[in-house]
């Protein structure tokens, strides 16, 4: 009997996840449906609970729901805890049992960055942008002991607060906050764009001085074509990168925790890429 899970958000025509959960379940020989749920902006819980009632093992929820579903939880891990936020449910297989949340984008992207080859430990970062994106993966790239990080914000108060916030898994670790306008104009070895500025083919106010020749610059949006930031950078010296790897590790972690088994990711970066240059092609 086939297993039932989702991915939930509003909007959801563009998600991935069935293509990538399919092909795990595939190289796993496990039987399950993976299906696409809508939901109103006021109906999430709703559209939760009856997708339990038909049955369903798990879900992940993407925008604009991951408060709503740590919110809806039972228990929470460390990770959903320090991130606020939840794109991983775990549903209880008899009655009246606890949601369990979850939150893998951290380790989705410190996992993609491994693929890459990109250290983290002893290093500079800079990550643009303190909104959740940032938040999900603060404590992640933490625990590998950068020597410095620091999180630029065109409201330097959520960097601040941020900093704050994080301060305790910080280490030895310069951790610390700054406005967009007022990054240090020396080259960072990692810098990560967590704003959603790339979606809207922008670019945050940048200076060049912050690119060296030893820099990644890694996007969490992605497309079949590069991103205007990772054109940026790439036109500077970096090496670019963009989010898909990260869409697809923070995936593996969830199908981890719904199956107790952990997929090969490669060949399914493969098949995503391909599937989303068709996409474009189409479109063109």
């Amino acid at each position: 009997m086939s297993q039932l899970f989702a991915v939930i958000g509003n909007p959801i025509e563009h998600s991935r996840s069935p293509l990538i959960h399919q092909q795990f379940a595939r190289q796993m020989g496990i039987d399950l449906v993976y299906e696409k749920l809508w939901a109103p902006i006021d109906g999430f819980e709703a559209a939760v609970r009856e997708f339990m009632e038909r049955g369903g093992a798990g879900m992940n929820v993407t925008v604009p729901f991951k408060l709503e579903a740590f919110d809806l939880a039972d228990e929470h891990s460390p990770r959903a805890k320090r991130a606020l936020a939840a794109n991983t449910l775990v549903f209880p297989q008899e009655a009246g049992g606890p949601i369990r949340a979850d939150n893998t984008d951290g380790i989705g992207l410190v996992n993609d960055l491994a693929f890459h080859g990109v250290e983290i430990t002893g290093r500079r970062l800079l990550i643009l942008g303190a909104g959740g994106a940032t938040r999900g993966v603060l404590e992640p790239l933490l625990e590998r002991t950068p020597s410095a990080l620091t999180i630029a914000n065109r409201n330097p108060e959520r960097a601040y607060g941020l900093v704050e916030e994080f301060a305790d898994v910080a280490g030895d670790c310069l951790l610390s906050g700054c406005p967009l306008a007022a990054i240090e104009a020396t080259p960072f070895d990692l810098i990560i764009n967590a704003t959603p500025a790339s979606l809207a083919r922008q670019l945050p106010p940048l200076p060049d001085e912050i690119i060296g020749p030893e820099t990644t610059a890694y996007d969490m949006a992605y497309s079949a074509e590069p991103t205007v930031f990772m054109e940026w950078a790439a036109s500077r010296g970096a090496s670019p990168h963009d989010g898909l790897g990260m869409l697809v590790e923070q995936a593996a972690e969830s199908f981890l925790l719904w199956h107790g088994r952990r997929p090969d990711t490669a060949p399914v970066r493969l098949a995503l890429r391909e599937a989303i240059a068709r996409t474009e092609q189409r479109q063109d």
